[in-house]
């Protein structure tokens, strides 16, 4: 689950500019960090399947946000993978 103080501290630290919060990178990364909350639930509710869902939803919205930015600029693209430290 991801709280309003680790939401903006993720805009702050991928922000392109100040008050940056619908730039590709933040956006991946709020997605990110989505993702792996879910994926941790998940863990311990193997049945729960409206979660998995929602899960899939999200990594499908994050997939298009990073094919935008690696058809876009693709050294941000390269950049932010290894920031967040995801295999591509």
């Amino acid at each position: 689950m991801i709280t309003d103080i680790s939401r903006s501290d993720l805009i702050r630290e991928y922000e392109r500019k100040p008050g940056d919060t619908g730039s590709p990178e933040v956006q991946v990364a709020i997605l990110t960090q989505r993702i792996r909350g879910l994926t941790d639930h998940l863990a311990g509710h193997k049945k729960d399947h409206s979660t998995r869902r929602g899960l899939l939803m999200l990594v499908g919205r994050r997939t298009k946000l990073l094919r935008y930015l690696s058809a876009k600029d693709h050294s941000r693209y390269k950049a932010l993978i290894q920031r967040l430290g995801l295999r591509k």
